[in-house]
């Protein structure tokens, strides 16, 4: 009788993973079968099947199903690991949407948060608010320099800072790390970092290194000054002593269109020399920001000022208003459009725009040659620079924009290698060593896409359109979309940084 038992309790240990899990309503394990797996290596492309046990991925082979498992038939479909966006504005769009929506239907699984400088402050306040709340994805957070700045400067930030205003500045890197920052990051083309010296920089970069983390800028100007803006970038890495990632790395007047083939020489000369400096790049050829990043001298009133801010952008025509809370019927409208309406040139229209408040814009300034060579480098990864609820296409569109217009119709990459700039290269700058491949032990953090449908249906005009082609979506094994449809679970973890984390350039 003894014996018996012995036997039906190993039984029960044995076939218990075989039960639903609780809670969710899901089977203890997932086989996906018969697909084409890219693992995120870059390797080319195999068949085989995908067991995910828990919230990870147990095998990867040729399998047999298992009693009660369910099976994911993906004949014809890529598996591959979710995607990693390491420039995502989604800080508050994940208090109104936990589910993600607008990622997860691009295959996303890991936002990185608090990019150009603005992130969420107390990090730790922020990570347990997501924890209770119960998000859809993984989030990992940057501190902020404009926020840490204006901490410490109130509305005084428009100068240089002093050196006991540093120090405080440097506390409050110091206390974000130790919550679990993942880097710093600037905006140094933004009103509230544009003031900040180079030195001011580098000692904050300096706490971040302490602790392992990166330094990810958008730098102080991606227009006719932009190599001494990725110059500065270079050497606040090699002061600091720390991995530098420029963040949507873009070429935006006229000025300097066509010259992405310098910037890589610049880039590459300084990655000779042993410095890690990567980037990101966005698949559009239009910003979205601020109406006063387009008059970088800040003389919004200097009619000259303002005619060559939009002249080096093309003119008024590619000046699209999004948000404009003084002037809603401007929204959906460009600055030419808006000036003809009101008998105006478009100088006096920003101008008299930037004097009410100021609006959000989309603008038109760059080019696909300079887009296309970007993208082409080894140490360019894919990144939205978008978000829940952006008020432009990346937010909605980007990871299926890749994978459709830059792999399938334009071939300007491999399928392969796309794959591996959405997921293991963005994982392993994050130093997110359990993610980011598809391989036995790391979590389960899995994108299944029909490589021959996918692509992006966002707009400048109607930027929430919803891709296609994304069929399923696991994070940490949960089941986020089952073919096609969004289900309602929150699986996402709060990924906070260790200093003890790998990093590859």
């Amino acid at each position: 009788m003894k014996r018996r038992m012995i036997w039906l309790c190993l039984l029960a240990l044995l076939f218990s993973g075989l039960q639903p899990a609780a809670g969710n309503g899901q089977a203890a394990s997932v086989l996906i079968a018969g697909g084409t797996i890219i693992d995120g290596t870059g390797a080319r492309r195999r068949l085989g099947d995908v067991r995910i046990a828990g919230d990870r991925i147990k095998e990867v082979g040729k399998l047999k199903p298992l009693p009660g498992e369910r099976v994911i038939d993906a004949k014809g479909l890529i598996v591959a690991p979710g995607f990693i966006d390491v420039h995502n504005h989604s800080e508050r769009g994940l208090a109104s949407d936990p589910s993600a929506k607008s990622q997860i239907l691009q295959g996303i699984t890991t936002l990185a948060v608090g990019p150009d400088g603005g992130s969420p402050f107390p990090i730790a306040g922020y990570f347990e608010g997501l924890e209770k709340r119960r998000v859809a994805v993984n989030v990992a957070a940057f501190a902020g320099h404009a926020t840490v700045r204006q901490r410490v400067m109130g509305q005084d930030f428009k100068r240089a800072a002093t050196e006991s205003e540093i120090a405080k500045m440097t506390e409050l890197v110091e206390q974000a790390m130790l919550e679990g920052a993942v880097g710093l990051s600037t905006g140094l083309e933004y009103d509230i970092g544009n003031p900040a010296t180079t030195e001011e920089v580098i000692a904050l970069a300096r706490v971040a290194a302490r602790h392992g983390g990166i330094y990810m800028s958008h730098v102080r100007d991606e227009a006719d000054l932009a190599f001494d803006a990725f110059r500065e970038a270079i050497r606040i890495g090699r002061e600091a002593r720390l991995p530098v990632q420029i963040s949507h790395i873009k070429l935006g007047t006229v000025g300097v269109w066509n010259k992405a083939g310098e910037v890589v020489k610049l880039i590459e000369s300084a990655r000779r020399e042993g410095l890690d400096i990567t980037a990101d790049c966005y698949p559009y050829d239009a910003w979205a920001s601020t109406i006063t990043v387009l008059v970088p001298s800040r003389k919004h009133d200097d009619p000259v000022m303002v005619k060559k801010g939009l002249d080096d952008v093309g003119g008024g025509g590619n000046v699209l208003i999004t948000s404009c809370s003084a002037h809603r019927d401007y929204e959906g409208k460009t600055l030419d459009d808006i000036a003809r309406a009101n008998g105006k040139t478009a100088v006096e229209t920003y101008s008299q725009i930037v004097k009410d408040g100021g609006a959000g814009v989309v603008c038109k300034s760059m080019i696909e040659s300079d887009i296309k060579t970007f993208y082409r480098q080894s140490w360019v990864m894919v990144a939205s620079d978008g978000g829940i609820g952006t008020r432009h296409p990346r937010g909605a569109g980007t990871f299926p924009r890749v994978l459709g217009r830059y792999v399938r119709e334009w071939k300007w990459l491999g399928l392969e290698d796309a794959v591996r700039k959405a997921s293991s290269f963005p994982a392993h700058r994050l130093g997110l060593n359990d993610r980011g491949l598809i391989k036995p032990g790391l979590k389960a953090d899995v994108v299944v896409f029909d490589p021959h449908q996918v692509i992006d249906r966002s707009t400048m005009t109607q930027p929430g359109l919803e891709p296609i082609g994304i069929s399923y979506v696991f994070v940490n094994g949960v089941t986020v979309l089952d073919g096609g449809k969004l289900r309602d679970e929150r699986p996402g973890k709060i990924l906070r940084h260790s200093a003890t984390a790998k990093r590859i350039g």
